[in-house]
C-alpha cells in the first residue's frame, strides 16, 4: 500500500508514481480509529490492506496493480457505544459510499447487521454487537475504468416551459415490450432500444423521469414475505447505477450501459431526469442492517436525537435521515449530483422528500446549507431541479415555498383536478388557480408558471385508469393487510367498483380519462404523465405497488392493440402536439387577468355557461361548468430576434356535471367564430366543427371541449374577476 492521495474520494484507477498503474482508495471516516480496504477475487477470497494515511479525516492509499473490475469493500474500526451513536464494527464489510459500480445484491441475512438481530430481548438487541463476518453475504464495490465513452452526446436542453415529463420505471417500462429483445427487457439497454424510444417520440414527451436508479437494497420485511422493493426508494449507493437493471454485466459494465442509454435518449431529443433519494438510506433505524454509512461513521452521517443518540431522527418515515447540515454529508450529495450530470450525462433531478434536505438543525429552512450550495454550484444550478416539497416531520409541507431555480411537484393541482372531475369541488377558485399556473403558490420571488409540475397521477397512488375504476384500494398482495397506501384517493369508480363488463360504465370511464388528460396537458405549468396512463394501464386497484415487481406494475403494451386504449394514446399525443405548437399553452409568465393592449381584452378570462364573464361571486358558488379563454395576442414574450410572440387564442370548456347542458360562446368582442379542436365526448374528435360567436353549443355530461378562436375582431371593454 502506497500513501496515495485523499482526493478524489472513492476509487480512481490511474498511473501512479514511477508510471505504475493502480487504484487510489480514499474514504472519509472522521471518527474512525482505523480503516482497511478489502479486495476480493472471483472465488470470494479476501485480502486486507490497512489505509495508514489520514489527511483531513480522509483515510487513503494507492495499491499498485489493482485494475478496473476489482471488487472491494471497507472494514472500519472504532468504538461500539450505541448510547452515544458509535456503531463501528469491523466484522461488517461496508460498501464505499463513492462506489461507482456494485456487484451483487443485498439479501439481508442476520450476518449483515452490526448488532445481533435475533437477540432474545429485542428491546436491547441493537446494543449487542454481532461479531460474525458479513463479507460473504453483501455486494462489493467495483473499481471502474474512467475512460471516456461518452462520444458526441448533445443535450436537448429543453426549456422548462416547453417540457412534458414522463415518469417511468426502467425495468417496468420494457419488461413486456414486444419490440424489445427479451434479453434486454428491464434494463438500461432495453430503454435505449429503438422500439422503446419510438413510443416516447410518438407520444411527444420531452423528458423521462426515471424512478430511482441509484443502487438500492430490498427491505428485510419484504424479503421475509418473498417480495422485493420495486420502486427503489431505498438507496445505498449514490454513485452506482442499480446493477439489476444492467444487461451487459455488473463488474463496471453497467456504467457504460447507462451512459449509452442517456446518449440514445438525447439523440431522440429526450432529456433524462433522475428521481433521487438523498433524504435517507437503506440502513433504516437502529434495528436496520449495517451496509455502509452506519459502519463508517454513524453519528456523522445521520441525524441522531441529542437526548438519545442510540435512536435516529426520522423525518422520512423510513427509519433515518441523512444529516445534510454536516459538510461531509453535503459533499457526498453534491459530489454525487455532479457525477451524474458531468460523467453520466443526466439533465436534472427530482428530489424525493426534498423538505428533509432543506432542514437546517431542525426546521425546514429555505436558506439551508443544501439549498444554498445548490444555488451557487456552477454545475447544479444549470440543470433541472424538481422538489417533492414535503417530508413527514413537523412543518414538512412546503408546497410553493422553495426558492427560485426550483420547480415543485404540485399536489394541490393533483387534488383539485381529481376533485373537480369526481364532482367534489366546493367552489371554482382553486380550479381557476390550478389551470392557470398556480399563481397563488408561485408568483413570488421571480418564480414562473413552470415552477408548478402539474400531475394527476404518479408512481405512488392509483394509475389514471384505476382513478376512475376504484374508490377503495386493493393492496392485499403487498402482505400488509391492506393497511398500507393512502385512504385519500379522491377517486370515483363511475358506478361500479373495479373491473366490469358494463358498457355504459366503461364508456364513462374512458371519457373521464380523456377529460383528465386534456385538463392536464392544456393547463399552464409543466405537465407530468406516468408511463402507461396514456394507454389505460391498471394496477388492479393497488395504490401502493412499491413491492410489486411483476405484471401488476409493468406497462402492458398489449393495450395499444385495443382500439379503445389506442385512441387514448392518440389523444394524448395530439394534445402534446397542440401544446408544442402553441406558446399560449406554454406561457413563460403568469397571466395578469387585466385588459391588455388596444383591444382591451384580458389575457385570461373566465366564463359561465351563460357566456358571461364570471363575477367575483361566481367564484364562491358551487359549479361544475367553467369556460377558460386564453388570449394568444397578449403573450408577454419575445422570440429570439426580439419580436413579440403572437398565437391563436383558445377557449376551453370544462363540464363535470352528470347532465348535458348548453354553453353560450363568448360574443363578437372575443372572436368571430370558434373551431372545435378537442371534444372528449367522442373517442375521436370530429374535425373542423365551427360555431359562431354568441351561439349556444351542447356540452355532453362530463366532457371537455377546446375551441380555437377564429378571426378575432377589434376593441372591446371587458370586466370580471378571477385567478390571474
Amino acid at each position: 500500500m502506497w500513501p496515495g492521495s485523499p482526493q478524489p474520494l472513492g476509487t480512481r484507477f490511474h498511473t501512479g508514481p514511477g508510471g505504475v498503474a493502480g487504484t487510489n482508495f480514499a474514504l472519509w471516516a472522521g471518527g474512525a480509529e482505523g480503516v482497511e480496504v478489502c479486495l476480493f477475487d472471483d472465488a470470494g477470497a479476501e485480502t486486507r490492506y490497512a489505509l495508514a494515511e489520514l489527511t483531513h479525516e480522509i483515510w487513503h492509499g494507492f495499491l499498485p496493480g489493482v485494475a478496473p473490475g476489482q471488487r472491494y469493500g471497507y472494514r472500519v474500526h472504532g468504538r461500539w457505544d450505541p448510547w452515544s451513536g458509535a456503531r463501528w464494527n469491523p466484522a461488517k464489510l461496508l460498501l464505499d459510499p463513492y462506489a461507482r459500480a456494485v456487484d451483487g445484491e443485498f439479501t439481508l441475512p442476520a450476518e449483515v447487521y452490526g448488532h445481533v438481530r435475533d437477540w432474545p430481548q429485542q428491546h436491547v438487541a441493537d446494543t449487542v454487537r454481532d461479531e460474525r463476518d458479513s463479507a460473504p453475504f453483501v455486494p462489493k464495490g467495483v473499481v471502474v475504468d474512467d475512460q471516456d465513452d461518452w462520444g458526441d452526446d448533445r443535450r436537448p436542453k429543453t426549456p422548462w416551459p416547453d417540457s412534458v415529463i414522463y415518469e417511468l420505471h426502467v425495468r417496468g417500462f420494457t419488461m413486456r415490450h414486444p419490440g424489445v429483445p427479451e434479453r434486454l427487457r428491464g434494463t438500461y439497454a432495453g430503454l435505449a432500444h429503438p422500439a422503446a424510444i419510438e413510443h416516447l417520440t410518438r407520444l411527444g414527451v420531452t423528458a423521462v423521469e426515471l424512478l430511482p436508479v441509484h443502487q438500492f437494497a430490498h427491505e428485510d420485511h419484504l424479503l421475509r414475505r418473498g417480495l422485493r422493493n420495486y420502486w427503489g426508494y431505498n438507496s445505498v449507493g449514490y454513485f452506482a447505477p442499480h446493477a439489476a437493471y444492467a444487461a451487459s454485466g455488473t463488474r463496471g459494465q453497467q456504467v457504460g450501459e447507462f451512459k449509452r442509454m442517456v446518449h440514445a435518449l438525447h439523440a431522440a431529443g429526450i432529456e433524462v431526469l433522475l428521481d433521487v433519494v438523498y433524504n435517507h438510506t437503506a440502513e433504516g433505524g437502529e434495528r436496520g442492517p449495517t451496509l455502509s454509512l452506519r459502519g463508517i461513521d454513524n453519528p456523522a452521517y445521520y441525524r441522531l436525537p441529542p437526548q438519545d443518540a442510540r435512536r435516529y431522527t426520522d423525518y422520512t418515515g423510513c427509519g433515518n435521515t441523512l444529516h445534510v447540515v454536516r459538510p461531509q454529508v453535503l459533499r457526498l450529495i453534491t459530489d454525487s449530483l455532479r457525477y451524474w450530470v458531468q460523467e453520466m450525462g443526466v439533465d436534472g433531478f427530482r428530489f424525493d422528500l426534498a423538505a428533509a434536505l432543506a432542514r437546517s438543525m431542525h426546521d425546514v429552512d429555505m436558506l439551508s446549507p443544501f439549498l444554498a450550495v445548490i444555488a451557487q454550484d456552477p454545475v447544479l444550478r444549470r440543470v433541472k431541479l424538481i422538489a417533492e416539497p414535503w417530508d413527514v416531520g413537523s412543518g414538512g409541507y412546503q408546497v410553493g415555498a422553495f426558492p427560485p431555480l426550483w420547480t415543485e411537484w404540485n399536489d394541490r393541482y393533483r387534488d383539485t383536478v381529481r376533485d373537480f372531475w369526481r364532482g367534489s369541488l366546493p367552489d371554482m377558485r382553486d380550479l381557476g388557480y390550478r389551470l392557470s399556473g398556480s399563481s397563488d403558490l408561485y408568483a413570488w420571488g421571480g418564480r414562473r408558471p413552470y415552477a408548478s409540475v402539474n400531475f394527476v397521477t404518479a408512481h405512488d397512488g392509483f394509475t389514471l385508469r384505476d382513478l376512475v375504476s376504484y374508490e377503495h384500494k386493493r393492496n392485499e398482495a403487498n402482505g400488509e393487510g391492506n393497511r398500507d397506501g393512502t385512504h385519500d384517493n379522491r377517486s370515483w369508480n363511475c358506478g361500479a367498483e373495479g373491473e366490469t363488463g358494463q358498457e355504459d360504465v366503461l364508456a364513462l370511464r374512458r371519457r373521464q380519462l380523456r377529460n383528465v388528460l386534456t385538463t392536464l396537458l392544456l393547463s399552464t405549468g409543466v405537465p407530468m404523465l406516468v408511463a402507461g396512463d396514456e394507454m389505460g394501464r391498471t394496477q388492479e386497484g393497488n395504490n401502493n405497488a412499491y413491492c410489486q415487481d411483476g405484471p401488476v406494475s409493468w406497462v402492458d403494451w398489449s393495450l395499444l392493440r385495443d382500439p379503445a386504449w389506442r385512441s387514448l394514446f392518440d389523444l394524448a399525443s395530439r394534445l402534446i402536439t397542440l401544446r408544442r405548437a402553441h406558446p399560449v399553452l406554454r406561457r413563460r409568465a403568469f397571466f395578469s387577468g387585466r385588459a391588455q393592449g388596444t383591444r382591451g381584452l384580458r389575457d385570461l378570462a373566465w366564463f359561465t355557461a351563460r357566456g358571461e364573464e364570471m363575477a367575483e361571486s361566481d367564484w364562491y358558488a358551487p359549479c361544475a361548468t367553467l369556460g377558460m379563454y386564453l388570449s394568444g395576442r397578449d403573450i408577454p414574450q419575445r422570440d429570439p430576434r426580439g419580436r413579440p410572440v403572437r398565437d391563436d387564442s383558445f377557449l376551453c370548456l370544462l363540464h363535470a356535471d352528470p347532465e348535458d347542458t348548453r354553453f353560450r360562446l363568448p360574443g363578437a368582442a372575443w372572436g368571430d367564430a370558434y373551431e372545435v379542436v378537442v371534444d372528449t365526448a367522442h373517442e375521436e374528435t370530429p374535425e373542423g366543427a365551427v360555431h359562431a360567436a354568441g351561439s349556444e353549443v351542447p356540452l355532453t355530461a362530463r366532457s371537455v371541449v377546446v375551441f380555437r378562436v377564429r378571426d378575432e375582431p377589434g376593441e372591446a371593454e371587458t370586466a370580471g374577476y378571477g385567478p390571474g
